[in-house]
């Protein structure tokens, strides 16, 4: 492995951890407006993401950049599709997002993140050909079993919980696949559905165009910010990294989130909720120690090869 792609995958990891930490106490901030209707703020949050890519865009000097990879997309109707769909699955993922927490359900949207990884590793071996070693096996096997013992003691099929993990995996693999930089495809994406946000807001909201107080207002406004940050990370994070690892590191996001419901929102948390987040934990760590060895044995095999030639 040279020196660019170990650069490579090392901003990739950054950029992952970044991106799940910031998406991991997100929920104090859609409860922070959880005053406004939950369509409104996905409308905010859409609106004000594209005027912030915008502002990037042309602060950066990448605005004639962006133009040109934008008639390239254009010109090509499989990338464009592309957008479009990754577009429809990331505002479906956030609205159910926001509705969950805002609806003090945020034990629903951790168990939707972490079931995510293990779309992500279907999607992975079925599209992307990657291969699980014995120990991704055993950790998908203990990860599953855990969602399916939470479902269970439930007894109803999270619906929104699926809906949020599979919504946010598709979304994953496009961006994996697609040859679009990231600050380009967020700012695509943002600016399909913008216009329909925007109808919204203006001719179907009860609540007004930005009609309440200073506060609500500036914390409507940074939904944008907090929503394109780690949305850029997460795309650097697919191209750079494999995506089962980006599954993975998807734990760090529903950790913090359940942390959060239980101690913060009060959220009802039983033991058999804590025996299958149990399960899963114990998942993450073999998952976590199997790679930690596979690269280990990588860099010894680098070393020897170095020292033959």
């Amino acid at each position: 492995m040279n020196e660019e792609n170990v650069s490579r995958q090392k901003w990739g990891m950054l950029a992952g951890l970044m991106a799940y930490v910031l998406w991991g106490i997100l929920p104090f901030y859609w409860k922070a407006v959880g005053s406004v209707s939950p369509l409104s703020v996905l409308s905010y949050r859409i609106v004000w993401s594209f005027a912030f890519m915008m502002v990037i865009l042309i602060v950066s000097g990448k605005w004639f950049s962006f133009i040109k990879e934008v008639k390239a997309v254009l010109r090509n109707h499989r990338r464009l599709l592309a957008i479009v769909a990754a577009a429809l699955l990331v505002t479906t993922n956030w609205f159910i997002f926001i509705f969950s927490v805002s609806s003090g359900k945020v034990i629903d949207a951790s168990l939707g993140y972490y079931m995510n990884p293990l779309v992500n590793v279907v999607l992975a071996t079925v599209f992307l050909k990657e291969r699980l070693g014995r120990g991704e096996l055993i950790a998908c096997l203990l990860a599953a079993l855990g969602v399916v013992l939470l479902a269970f003691q439930s007894g109803v099929v999270p619906w929104s919980s699926i809906a949020m993990a599979v919504t946010f995996s598709l979304y994953g693999l496009i961006k994996k696949v697609a040859a679009v930089s990231s600050m380009t495809g967020l700012t695509l994406e943002t600016a399909i559905v913008a216009p329909f946000a925007l109808v919204y807001l203006f001719f179907f909201s009860a609540e007004g165009f930005m009609s309440f107080g200073l506060s609500l207002n500036l914390l409507l406004i940074g939904a944008g910010i907090v929503t394109a940050i780690p949305l850029f990370l997460f795309a650097e994070a697919a191209k750079n990294i494999s995506y089962i690892l980006v599954g993975f590191l998807q734990y760090i996001a529903p950790t913090l989130m359940l942390i959060a419901a239980i101690f913060q929102f009060k959220e009802t948390f039983a033991l058999p909720q804590l025996l299958a987040f149990g399960l899963i934990w114990l998942g993450i760590l073999i998952f976590t120690g199997s790679n930690i060895l596979v690269l280990r044995k990588n860099k010894q095999l680098s070393k020897g090869i170095s020292i033959d030639s």
